[in-house]
């Protein structure tokens, strides 16, 4: 039952015309209905996907089933849902040691596949940007050549591929059509934390570059 704030709000005016109501009664009141509509206010809470389109996944406890959602925080990047480890079977999973090395690798590429509106906010140094829509259309910046009609990606540079974080669909859903083009699915690594983990352990970002 959702409360009534603002009969509440008209009750405290009523005691606090009445001569003699305490300061501090006063006070415990307006306690009161802080506490009541900051708790219905959370509970009101969006919930967001976790797995696929579930929004709730159901854990057999000693106590019996406990309940696991999702809302969004301060410190996440998008809304999203959680991506696998390996989002194509072949693809390296990279963490943030691996993503450094790549910097000063000549071979390879490290690539924001964000939207532009995320990436001029903030991306990894020495990254390249090209959209997720986009990116199987681009592979020739990727060190592939169009022969009849398709990609010829024997010379492909080892593709280092980013996005939001965990819970962020782009660079898996690039991944996925690099792939089915015929990019080696052995040259391609994937940095899962992306820009929320990036961010989380305090390295820098670089803003405006495209």
């Amino acid at each position: 039952m959702v409360p009534d704030v603002p009969a509440m709000l008209a009750a405290t005016v009523q005691y606090e015309n009445q001569e003699g109501f305490p300061m501090l009664k006063k006070l415990l009141v307006l306690a009161a209905i802080a506490s009541v509509s900051s708790g219905v206010f959370a509970q009101e809470k969006e919930l967001l996907r976790i797995i696929g389109e579930d929004k709730k996944f159901v854990v057999q406890t000693k106590k019996g089933p406990f309940e696991i959602t999702r809302t969004m925080t301060p410190c996440a990047k998008n809304k999203g849902w959680l991506q696998p480890l390996i989002p194509v079977p072949g693809v390296h999973p990279v963490t943030e040691i691996e993503m450094l090395n790549a910097m000063n690798d000549q071979g390879a590429m490290i690539v924001d596949m964000r939207e532009p509106e995320d990436r001029i906010k903030g991306t990894i140094p020495n990254s390249y940007h090209i959209p997720y829509t986009e990116v199987a259309g681009r592979l020739d910046e990727l060190g592939c050549a169009k022969k009849a009609g398709k990609w010829d990606c024997s010379a492909a540079k080892k593709v280092y591929a980013f996005c939001n974080g965990p819970v962020c669909p782009q660079s898996p859903t690039a991944i996925t059509a690099m792939v089915r083009e015929g990019f080696p699915v052995d040259r391609i690594y994937y940095y899962r934390g992306g820009m929320l983990d990036w961010d989380a352990l305090g390295f820098p970002q670089v803003k405006d570059e495209f």
